[in-house]
């Protein structure tokens, strides 16, 4: 039988015509990457292009060799005296224990064939094997393999397994991580490093013991690499880039539509600065779910309007929406900015002296938090600092919620702003992504940015789009940019944002609380560089006394404590006294609707006090 069966297959590898094989189809994946370069994510087909053999350490493809193929230099496509080996073994055992499909089977069966047991799909597996390696050379077949076999977790390929389970190019992978990964192939989910850790080390152990059998490595490099036990990562250290990636992969194919051909998108973000806003999402908000909290974002944006770091969630694989720029939600306090911009525009200052009293607005009676009770005489500074709901209320009808309205548009706001009295208060609904964009105003002196993460898209080494550096748009002059800068400092030294304060450093910025607790924020900035964070539910439904105060401080403070030491240290910008750019022409719309009675009222927020 085994003679028969070994004629069979020289007689199969030297036939000197097969059927011809279907052509090898791969969909184009655009890969992006950080500012520093690292990989953070692939959209688009599910393979890779081919493993480049020739640039990984020599180790890493004689682990696959090892021990899913160790005869695989010496074969036409298929093994006979492997399938004879399995044969015997087989029929000792009283079942087939033993696999005996070469790599380049394996290959022909993720190229062209289902994962069916039949006579038939083996059949036609072993001719297109042989026809593989007719057309294609070893390092070719080994380097196509690596980048189709399913590693677990989501991850197709080795260069995805590398980054997914070690966070490293494979490239880098030691003689240890090379073992455990191709250790996996045999049941990526029995050999899966994060959920079977210790079946994957025995794994490992085993491709190491036949790495030395097959001189790929010593018998000192084994036990050096048996002694060691690398870094697995529980959940991809990419995770949370995955919305920035979502994110940019939409402008992406807005730029180019038709995507043919793999492409390399270099971005605005920083890996850093996105891992720590990551985890400051997931810590945070899980210190206070007893209190309800479900659900986080973060942005960060720099001076010039680079998005350095965007988190969506808490967790990308569970749940993916992304609240960052989808998600609209009212501001809160954190719209009381624009307001207090708009009334020093118009000549107000600091110290300009205000009554907390009660106050009616078209048949609307804003209160502070503290029901019934008022602070009196104050300046607006204090006003500010304490987020006092009738001053804001009021001061906004003073100088015209359309006004406010145009203020806000002005500075970066592109959502819908209504202009009913408790829009002073925060009701318009509004992303993260676009709160971020207006403070960036604030501390780079005045300049309106627009949000991008683009810098570059390649196709292989050619340039196809490159980002113009944005020229300057003024849009806040002095003396009220200082004047405001002054006010947002004095939140965090004596007001509701103490809980946000990084020592060092020049901060300003506001907290924003709904009155039914279903949001809840803080927005603020330094020289060159501001963030928002924001909390609350995918339900909509209340938070147990969580503001802007508490939980959305403690998160900015913990993603800014990081973010901080990747930018260079500098002051708020004071801002030259320039001429303001004219309000975007969708405001004279809104103000017509406004005219008009169009704009339809929303529900009032208040702000709660430091906690």
């Amino acid at each position: 039988m085994l003679s028969l069966l070994a004629a069979s297959s020289l007689q199969l590898a030297q036939a000197p015509e097969l059927p011809r094989m279907p052509a090898i189809e791969r969909q184009p994946q655009i890969t992006y990457l950080d500012r520093s370069g690292a990989v953070i994510g692939v959209r688009g087909g599910r393979y890779a292009p081919p493993v480049d053999v020739a640039k990984l350490p020599a180790y890493v493809p004689a682990a696959f060799v090892s021990i899913e193929d160790r005869r695989f230099y010496e074969h036409n496509g298929f093994d006979p005296r492997g399938i004879a080996r399995a044969v015997v073994v087989g029929l000792s055992e009283g079942r087939a224990s033993q696999g005996a499909s070469t790599i380049t089977q394996q290959l022909a069966r993720n190229l062209f064939l289902s994962q069916e047991r039949t006579l038939e799909r083996k059949a036609t597996e072993l001719v297109y094997a042989v026809e593989l390696e007719r057309t294609y050379s070893k390092k070719q077949i080994l380097g196509l393999y690596l980048s189709r076999v399913y590693f677990g977790s989501g991850a197709y390929g080795l260069e995805a397994a590398s980054q997914r389970f070690f966070n490293k190019p494979a490239a880098k992978l030691s003689i240890k991580e090379a073992a455990m990964l191709a250790g996996v192939l045999k049941s990526p989910s029995g050999y899966n490093p994060v959920e079977q850790p210790e079946r994957c080390l025995e794994r490992a152990n085993l491709v190491l013991a036949a790495m030395v059998e097959t001189g790929a490595i010593t018998p000192a490099q084994r036990d050096k690499a048996a002694a060691q036990k690398p870094k697995v990562w529980k959940t991809a250290p990419a995770g949370p880039s995955q919305y920035f990636v979502d994110w940019v992969d939409g402008e992406v194919r807005r730029l180019m539509p038709k995507v043919t051909r793999d492409l390399t998108v270099e971005t605005t973000l920083d890996q850093g600065m996105e891992i720590a806003a990551g985890d400051a999402a997931r810590t945070v908000t899980a210190r206070y779910k007893p209190q309800g909290t479900d659900q986080a974002a973060i942005v960060a944006i720099d001076g010039a309007g680079r998005v350095r770091a965007l988190v969506g969630g808490t967790d990308y694989a569970s749940a993916p929406y992304n609240r960052a720029v989808s998600a609209r939600r009212q501001a809160g306090s954190a719209w009381k900015p624009f307001v207090y911009l708009t009334a020093l525009e118009q000549g107000r200052t600091p110290d300009t002296e205000v009554i907390d009293e009660p106050v009616t607005i078209n048949g609307w009676t804003p209160s502070n938090y503290e029901v019934g009770t008022y602070l009196g005489p104050i300046t607006l500074q204090t006003a500010l600092a304490k987020s006092v709901n009738t001053v804001a209320a009021r001061l906004a009808d003073e100088v015209g919620r359309p006004q406010v309205a145009q203020t806000a548009r002005r500075v970066g706001i592109v959502s819908t702003v209504n202009t009913d009295p408790a829009m002073a208060l925060g009701t318009t609904l509004v992303s993260p992504l676009e709160m971020t964009q207006a403070y960036a105003a604030f501390g780079n002196g005045g300049n309106r940015v627009q949000a991008y993460g683009i810098e570059r898209i390649r196709q292989g080494g050619t340039v196809i789009y490159q980002k113009r550096p944005p020229a300057p748009v003024p849009a806040i002059a002095n003396p009220a940019l200082s004047e405001l800068n002054q006010m947002m400092r004095t939140v965090m030294v004596a007001g509701t944002g103490g809980r946000a304060a990084v020592p060092g450093y020049d901060l300003a910025g506001k907290t924003g609380t709904t009155s039914d607790y279903k949001d809840a924020w803080f927005c603020g900035y330094t020289g060159g560089f501001a963030a928002c964070t924001w909390m609350g539910r995918d339900d909509a439904k209340p938070m147990a006394r969580i503001s802007g105060a508490t939980a959305p401080a403690e998160m900015w403070k913990s993603f800014m404590g990081v973010a901080l030491k990747r930018v260079p240290r500098q002051a708020i910008l004071p801002g030259p006294p320039a001429p303001v750019a004219p309000p975007p022409v969708e405001v004279a719309a809104e103000a017509a609707a406004v005219t008009a009675g169009t704009v339809p009222p929303s529900p009032a927020v208040t702000e709660p006090p430091t906690k």
